[in-house]
């Protein structure tokens, strides 16, 4: 046990914190219209085993939103790996892969955001549901966070598109 959790519930955490913080790194790049190939590697990488292992450490006998989620997530990212390694953002698969990236962080923070309300005693407290407007407040401004950083992404992208490697 490693803070009170298995070693697999420990290494699905420490991943999806890599996705985070490398997502975040990411949606850097996208505003100052940088490539950041390594930090898109891993944000994709860690995002992919985030859903990947939510699936595999985590067997379950009933689908739950969680369940959804992650499958959400993987299409996603399966869409953002071929615009980025596939289609190697030409034309529309530009703004595709930065709005599916911006997409598949935002599921990351938004289970981040239900991992808080279940695991911190003051916010459990505020709202042991998840259904009460606290809980439901933080995940609209989260959201709301989200489409900005989405918008401004893609502004930036379209402004100063990302320079292409040379063969």
């Amino acid at each position: 046990m490693i803070f009170g959790m298995t070693t697999l519930t420990f290494a699905h955490v420490v991943i999806s914190l890599v996705g985070i913080g490398s997502g975040f790194v990411v949606l850097g790049g996208f505003f100052a219209a940088k490539r950041l190939e390594v930090w898109n590697a891993i944000f994709l990488i860690s995002t992919v085993a985030t859903s990947v292992t939510g699936f595999v450490f985590f067997p379950f006998e009933r689908f739950l939103p969680s369940h959804g989620l992650a499958s959400l997530s993987l299409l996603v990212l399966a869409l953002a790996i071929v615009a980025r390694y596939v289609r190697h953002l030409a034309g529309a698969w530009g703004w595709i892969y930065v709005l599916s990236a911006v997409i598949a962080l935002y599921f990351n923070v938004f289970v981040l955001v239900v991992q808080l309300f279940e695991k911190v005693p003051a916010l459990k407290a505020s709202a042991p549901h998840q259904s009460e407007p606290p809980f439901l407040v933080t995940q609209l401004v989260v959201l709301s966070v989200f489409v900005v950083f989405a918008i401004v992404a893609l502004l930036r992208f379209r402004r100063g598109p990302i320079p292409q490697p040379r063969p």
